[in-house]
């Protein structure tokens, strides 16, 4: 009996499973592409793929926006990921997923506004339209344009870090304005993050966070490799006459 309690013992301390890394299929393109170029395009698939969680998140939270647009909550949550997925396709010059194509729509509720115009407009007050929907779609065009309207990089198409810095303090503002800004009845624009005395549910500040530290660690990874090739080459320019061959005879 005492082994069977130390075998149950340790059964119940025993890790619970999480899951494990799981990295991408190698392909043909990554010859072109350096290792800044990686981060980033890895960075990019993240980030979207955590606004999806997010859309997923708002609407469990605020149905009343997915019944603006669609039949149910995962009708909804399709026209979202295709209109993401559409407009990275599109920015990376390449076809969406054939499943995808018929179906892939533009956001007309944004009136044709892009990344900051777009994230202003879903985040106002008077704004009728699916304000889910609306943000995420804002939110993803916001970071593409931020990386030169692409999502995969190579040794000629690098994004600008300056440009992606900019893009994580934007996420940081929309995540402000989200959890601080009142429509005219002095309602939440969106239920997001909660606290109370039923409970805590702080996944939404979670994930934003996820995505604003991608954005960071591209954006400072890519200001160094830019520095260390210039102190790589100075370098190599001082220590050139330090190299040169000596006779041998």
């Amino acid at each position: 009996m005492a082994c069977a309690l130390l075998a149950a013992g340790c059964v119940s301390n025993a890790p619970t499973p999480h899951g494990s890394v799981q990295g991408a299929e190698f392909g043909g393109q990554e010859l072109l592409q350096s290792e800044g170029n990686r981060l980033a395009g890895t960075a990019m698939q993240a980030n979207l793929q955590s606004l999806l969680l997010l859309a997923d998140k708002l609407y469990r939270r605020n149905p009343v926006q997915w019944r603006k647009t669609a039949a149910s909550r995962e009708a909804a949550l399709l026209a979202i990921r295709q209109a993401v997925m559409q407009e990275a396709d599109e920015a990376a010059g390449q076809e969406p997923p054939e499943q995808e194509s018929a179906s892939a729509i533009a956001w007309p509720a944004l009136q044709g506004r892009r990344d900051v115009a777009a994230l202003a407009l879903a985040l106002s007050p008077d704004f009728t339209g699916d304000r889910v929907a609306a943000f995420v779609i804002a939110c993803a065009d916001t970071l593409i344009t931020a990386h030169g309207g692409q999502r995969q990089f190579h040794y000629l198409s690098g994004p600008d870090p300056q440009h992606i810095y900019n893009a994580a303090r934007n996420m940081e503002i929309a995540l402000w304005i989200l959890n601080t800004r009142r429509d005219s009845a002095g309602r939440p624009l969106l239920l997001a993050n909660e606290t109370g005395p039923a409970g805590r549910n702080l996944s939404f500040e979670r994930e934003f966070g996820k995505i604003i530290g991608r954005l960071d660690l591209v954006a400072a990874h890519l200001t160094e490799r830019h520095r260390r090739a210039a102190i790589s080459f100075l370098q190599g320019m001082a220590a050139a006459p330090l190299l040169t061959f000596l006779p041998v005879r």
